[in-house]
């Protein structure tokens, strides 16, 4: 049997909650569906031999798919807080599946026009959604001492969900015998998955996962005029909450820099450590580039539960962002090969999975049950305008090889100001720690 207050017993513990494994459940299954849409989706538009990857391609990319969600995300928190969040897993689910297969009827026709921009953007709107919907219902299964341990579970294992997905994704692929056919194939396997994750979420009761009261629906124009005060509320609510303030404040920084280090690891794979015709080694290599930030993301699900039963959160993403800051150092003096990369994505995942671990478990605590739909849905909106900004600045910074020595200083230097930046921002007195529950409850 595990021990008390070691890793296993703590996910033993979080496990046996029954409401807990079905909202878990539900998660695992999505993101599945999400990992196969990414893939199928990345390559059609970014490894077709015919087609040429440059930083400017990548940015337009990102901005086509993120940005219009993320300057309308903060009114989707604002349903979160009005509508069943049970409802919203179970009808979002369909709705991807739905998208999903439209998009690889675009697939299927080599279409890559505006049409097939336009879905991905509707696919990724609903799924930041159903994101929202999964962190904001997550306090409502377990307890505030368990937050830091069901995040770990939850986003680790989500994104692991996504690893698994893709990888079922290049498998279905290779089956098919690749090109654009099987990509529509594997778009396919995604909505059949999607359809599945509505099914599972069906199962949890109506009222589980709040929120805690639901206005009766309003007229239209009220109800616009409601949504934009709560999306001042909320910005309002976390500007005025300085741990929530803070933690958004550094993961913001943190996907800044991860976004270059995205576009030119994508670009460096496409066009420089493979023959540019050869779509399929680039492929190939990077999922290994993927792996290697799956086996980081879990060794931070390890990790972050138990160191910050020693330190507070926000030493830990201090000292996170510090090592991210190292890892690109490293990479900077090190040769611009595949070894190198792996390397250094790995090390990104620890970084990169334990501060939205931290952050996430910070604005579930500091945040009111009344507010959560809203700020998480804020939260969403810095999560992918930072990455698009990056994705811009990329253009501009990011040779089409994908490799820049200044560039790599330049992220280094970036991580480690973040890093201080932090630490000085959230310093105070030190204090003991009292046990797990005292640890876990210090919201920084």
């Amino acid at each position: 049997m595990p021990s008390p207050g070691s890793f296993l017993g703590d996910l033993a513990d979080v496990l046996r909650s029954r409401r807990f494994r079905r909202l878990f459940a539900t998660r695992l299954t999505a993101q599945s569906a999400d990992g196969m849409t990414t893939v199928a989706l990345t390559s059609f538009v970014f490894f077709s031999p015919e087609r040429q990857a440059t930083a400017t391609d990548a940015a337009l990319a990102f901005a086509a798919t993120l940005l219009p969600y993320s300057l309308v995300g903060p009114f989707a928190g604002v349903l979160l807080d009005r509508w069943r969040r049970q409802r919203i897993l179970a009808r979002a689910s369909l709705l991807k599946a739905a998208l999903v297969l439209v998009l690889g009827a675009c697939v299927a026709a080599d279409y890559a026009g505006v049409g097939l921009y336009a879905t991905g953007l509707v696919i990724l709107s609903v799924n930041r959604f159903y994101l929202s919907a999964l962190s904001a219902a997550l306090p409502h299964v377990v307890p505030p001492r368990e937050l830091v341990m069901a995040n770990s579970v939850s986003t680790t294992s989500g994104t692991a969900s996504s690893l698994i997905g893709a990888g079922l994704a290049f498998g279905l692929r290779t089956l098919l015998g690749g090109g654009d056919g099987a990509q529509a194939g594997v778009l396919v396997g995604a909505a059949v998955l999607s359809c599945a994750a509505a099914a599972v979420a069906s199962r949890i009761p109506r009222d589980e996962l709040g929120p805690d009261e639901v206005n009766v629906p309003a007229p239209l124009g009220h109800a616009l005029r409601v949504v934009a005060r709560g999306m001042a509320d909320g910005a309002a609510h976390v500007a005025a909450t300085r741990p929530a303030f803070r933690a958004l404040s550094a993961i913001a920084a943190h996907r800044f820099v991860y976004g270059l280090w995205t576009v030119a690891t994508l670009l460096l794979y496409r066009n420089t450590l493979h023959d540019p015709s050869d779509t399929d080694a680039a492929l190939a290599g990077l999922a290994q580039v993927v792996a290697a930030s799956g086996v980081g993301y879990f060794l931070a699900a390890v990790l972050t539960p138990e160191v910050t039963t020693r330190i507070r959160k926000s030493t830990w993403v201090a000292l996170l962002l510090a090592l991210a800051a190292v890892a690109q150092a490293a990479a900077s003096l090190l040769p611009v090969a595949h070894p190198t990369v792996v390397a250094t994505a790995l090390v990104l995942g620890i970084s990169a999975q334990g501060v939205k671990i931290c952050v996430d478990t910070v604005v579930q605590q500091s945040v009111e049950d009344a507010f959560r739909g809203r700020v998480f849905s804020l939260y969403d909106t810095v999560f992918n305008v930072t990455f698009v900004s990056a994705a811009v600045a990329a253009a501009v910074l990011v040779p089409t090889g994908g490799h820049s020595t200044a560039l790599s200083w330049l992220m280094a230097l970036a991580y480690a100001a973040a890093a201080a930046a932090y630490a000085v921002v959230t310093r105070r007195t030190p204090h003991p720690v009292e046990g797990r529950a005292a640890a876990v409850a210090a919201a920084v």
